[in-house]
């Protein structure tokens, strides 16, 4: 089955200047894919005719639907319209049942319609008008034979209304659409190239109708696999089989599946286990325990945690000895060790954890470079250590030590 593709353009100054976020592409993409459309580029253009008219073509040559958000408002600056009226080789007339929709739409709202407003109306002859029930400015719908165009809204919800009420389902009907399944394999602890050469021979091997990717970020690397077919149950199967005999190279390594991140996988564990957790942070800031509490009942295993910043607080307030301090700093292992076992001790919980380092950019000496970080896990059982060498970054510092945290945890759970 040929897979149909799609290309995204958005216009808008606004966007180029970054003054407004382009999340219509992301929605849409995620969409598409739904119902088995290959989104293959994503493209940006000012208010430009020329430039407008250049997307258009080139969009054209490569892919079967063309969706087009931005530039349809009433003033100078929206050249959407005119732009497909001169594309398509056609004039521009108001078009009547445009028009009493958007004299409704004033209407109900206790509004005048002036002229500019009336100008939503005004489309170009060559398109379908899609009724845009929540605005004023309609879509546009253009079929080329074996390719449509779409126009639509820049305004989010107003897009979003009209591609799951009218453009989705009419293009589930005008093309004979493949599945597109992806499944997603999260992995933590390991790099995106040392992943890769662990699991080299088992992608090799995959099917040709099931791709690999790779996508890292600080902390994991998510593994997604893209089945193309015509049975979603068949797809699904397949993805999950392989999935299954992944575990076997890099089980260790693998915490979970779709989209849920790390620390709810964590609260999940802790959970079922009926353990409670408390931390001890000074590097991270309170980070980790952000992360932990933004899991919805975390509440059920989340105890409390201590941000001990200061020497005198770590001291004081926590508990650790003078001496150790003194004798070996506050970014050591035996520090992190009496971090994690007071805090456990004094929250009365069954695992306590605790993180010391040099986050940067000042801070460090020879010996204790920035990037530097001590992690602790403790429980009834055991006390487990990791040195971290990380980064120059100050806030990427903290991230990846609050990701190895949780994944310490993950490992060494009862």
């Amino acid at each position: 089955m040929k897979m149909i593709l799609a290309e995204l353009l958005s216009i808008g100054d606004e966007l180029l200047y970054g003054q407004t976020l382009d999340t219509n592409s992301h929605w849409m993409s995620v969409e598409l894919s739904k119902i088995g459309v290959k989104v293959i580029r994503k493209t940006t253009v000012g208010d430009v005719d020329s430039e407008i008219l250049k997307a258009f073509a080139e969009a054209e040559q490569r892919a079967d639907i063309v969706l087009i958000t931005g530039g349809l408002g009433p003033t100078s600056d929206d050249l959407t319209k005119p732009c497909l009226a001169t594309y398509f080789q056609c004039g521009m007339a108001m078009n009547e049942e445009a028009l009493a929709e958007v004299t409704a739409f004033f209407k109900s709202r206790g509004r005048e319609l002036t002229e500019l407003n009336r100008l939503q109306a005004m489309l170009p002859t060559a398109c379908e008008k899609i009724t845009n029930p929540i605005g004023t400015a309609p879509g546009m719908w253009f079929d080329r034979g074996e390719k449509i165009f779409m126009s639509m809204p820049g305004v989010p919800h107003e897009m979003k209304k009209m591609m799951t009420d009218r453009v989705l389902p009419r293009i589930q009907k005008k093309f004979a659409l493949p599945i597109i399944h992806h499944k997603i394999i999260r992995t933590i602890g390991l790099g995106e190239s040392f992943l890769a050469a662990k699991i080299e021979a088992w992608e090799k091997a995959l099917p040709p109708h099931i791709k690999l990717a790779y996508l890292p970020s600080l902390g994991e690397v998510k593994l997604r696999l893209t089945g193309m077919g015509q049975s979603y149950e068949s797809l699904r199967q397949e993805t999950d089989a392989l999935a299954e005999t992944l575990k076997e190279r890099i089980g260790q390594f693998i915490y979970g599946y779709g989209e849920e991140p790390i620390e709810v996988t964590i609260g999940n564990m802790l959970r079922d286990r009926h353990l409670t957790l408390s931390i001890a942070e000074s590097c991270t800031g309170g980070y980790l325990s952000h992360l932990i509490t933004s899991v919805p009942g975390s509440s059920a295993y989340f105890v409390g945690s201590m941000v001990p910043y200061a020497y005198e607080v770590k001291m004081r307030q926590l508990g650790v000895k003078p001496e150790v301090l003194e004798k070996h700093g506050a970014v050591s292992e035996p520090t992190i060790i009496e971090m994690a076992n007071i805090v456990r001790a004094k929250f009365n919980t069954d695992i306590g954890v605790a993180t010391s380092g040099i986050a940067g950019p000042g801070g460090a000496t020879p010996e204790k470079p920035v990037g530097l970080v001590w992690i602790a896990y403790s429980d009834k059982y055991k006390t487990v250590t990791r040195k971290l060498q990380l980064t120059q970054d100050r806030s990427m510092n903290i991230r990846l030590a609050s990701s190895s945290v949780l994944n310490l945890i993950r490992q060494n759970l009862p």
